[in-house]
C-alpha cells in the first residue's frame, strides 16, 4: 500500500505542476486589481474542496517562472501591516497564453474523461 501512497503523491505533483499556472493566470485575469501571492493563496484555499490542489510555498515559484516569461509582471509596494509586497498582474502576454492553455486544458480534459469513462 505504501507504494501506490507514493505514486499517488508522484502523480498529484506532476497533475498540479501543470495546472498551477493555468489557474493562477486565470485567477490574475479574473482580478480587478493587482494581488499579492498570500492574497491569491487565501482566495485558492477558499475556493477549495477537501483536498488542497496547491500549497501556498509553490505558489510563490509559480508566479516567478510566469514573471520570468513576461505572463505576469509585479511590483513592491510598501505594506502597512509588515514587509513590502510584491503585487502580481497579468500581461497581454499572459492573456494570449491564458486563451491557449484554456483551449489546450478543455481539449486534454476532454481527451481523458473520454478515455476513462471507456
Amino acid at each position: 500500500m505504501v507504494e501506490a501512497s507514493l505514486a499517488t503523491k508522484k502523480f498529484q505533483k506532476e497533475m498540479n505542476a501543470g495546472t498551477a499556472s493555468l489557474v493562477l493566470l486565470s485567477v490574475l485575469d479574473r482580478s480587478a486589481a493587482p494581488m499579492y501571492g498570500y492574497q491569491i493563496a487565501k482566495l485558492l484555499e477558499d475556493g477549495e474542496s477537501e483536498v488542497a490542489m496547491m500549497k501556498q510555498g509553490s505558489l510563490y515559484p509559480v508566479l516567478r517562472s510566469l514573471e520570468e516569461n513576461s505572463l505576469l509582471s509585479s511590483a513592491v509596494e510598501p505594506s502597512v501591516s509588515g514587509p513590502p509586497r510584491r503585487y502580481y498582474t497579468i500581461t497581454t502576454e499572459g492573456r494570449g497564453a491564458l486563451k491557449e492553455w484554456i483551449e489546450i486544458w478543455q481539449q486534454t480534459k476532454k481527451f481523458v474523461d473520454a478515455h476513462l469513462k471507456g
